[in-house]
């Protein structure tokens, strides 16, 4: 398993190509890439050129360390077929750029409507119809999140999703920030997972459920939004014995195809105690659940 740090929080004081030295100075060997304005924005096309890639390839190597996973988030099932298209030509261009930079593991979200869930759930196996080829052919291990607000949002559905493609290459990610939006538990989810969960978010969150539904209030009532944040561990409600008990029982923790990363973004002023701090207690809780 590779732990890895996401850099987002140091989108705003540091450029593209220092982040690899930072993830180093704060003790991590790997990095999960996630949108950035200079590299695959959200939803547009990449901006990254060849030039750029290669420098982001060999600031990796200058630091000591490598890219375990790349993040595009994309409408490739969106209900609008402009946009689905349009998501498509620029996963075929996020690709190569995962595979210019050596990179095997991509993960992303459902994205779509929940709201439209039927269309878009049409849409995205449209979309996988024209990328599942190639992402088979560049040896991508594709992983999707179902995110608050994507078409499918509980843990189990998307199984199924996945499931449907019928193809290896495609896995699923476990967001711990997520936990309470996937209706079903987490070790529910991890154990019908299996060997398809292969890439987890490590960050809290506040049970929305909490106090019948009163631990948070939108006005006005019925607002169809959805709440979670990506706190650092212990700060929220995740149950982390159940998280990580749960990894050791699936194998997670003893797969050299797996990766965990600490995505905590709402201490962007702490961000580099946050990180360290993260990284402990992700290896203190790996520890205990190995004993």
């Amino acid at each position: 398993m590779k732990i890895a740090l996401d850099p987002t929080p140091f989108h705003h004081s540091h450029s593209l190509l220092e982040f690899p030295k930072v993830v180093a100075d704060l003790g991590y060997k790997y990095m999960q890439m996630t949108p950035h304005p200079d590299f695959i924005p959200f939803y547009n096309h990449p901006k990254a050129d060849d030039d750029l890639v290669g420098q982001l390839k060999k600031a990796c190597t200058d630091a000591g360390i490598e890219i375990a996973s790349i993040l595009p988030v994309l409408r490739w099932s969106g209900p609008d077929e402009d946009a689905r298209e349009a998501a498509v030509r620029y996963w075929k261009r996020a690709i190569q750029i995962a595979v210019d930079l050596g990179v095997s593991t991509m993960n992303t979200e459902f994205s779509g409507r929940p709201e439209l869930a039927e269309e878009s759930e049409r849409a995205f196996y449209r979309s996988m119809e024209e990328l599942l080829p190639i992402i088979e052919r560049e040896g991508i291990d594709l992983l999707i999140d179902p995110h608050p607000d994507d078409f499918v949002e509980e843990g189990l559905a998307a199984i199924r999703v996945i499931r449907g493609l019928n193809s290896k290459n495609v896995g699923m990610v476990y967001v711990a920030s997520h936990s309470f939006h996937m209706k079903n538990s987490p070790l529910d989810i991890m154990r019908a997972a299996g060997d398809r969960l292969r890439l987890v978010h490590v960050a809290d969150t506040m049970d929305h459920h909490a106090s019948h539904g009163l631990r948070y209030i939108t006005n006005p009532p019925g607002n169809a939004v959805r709440v979670h944040q990506h706190l650092k561990i212990g700060d929220g409600d995740v149950n982390w014995d159940e998280f990580f008990g749960g990894l050791k029982e699936i194998g997670f923790l003893d797969r050299d195809d797996t990766v965990m990363v600490s995505s905590v973004f709402a201490e962007n002023e702490n961000a580099e105690e946050v990180s360290r701090f993260q990284l402990d207690t992700m290896k203190q809780y790996v520890q205990k659940v190995s004993v």
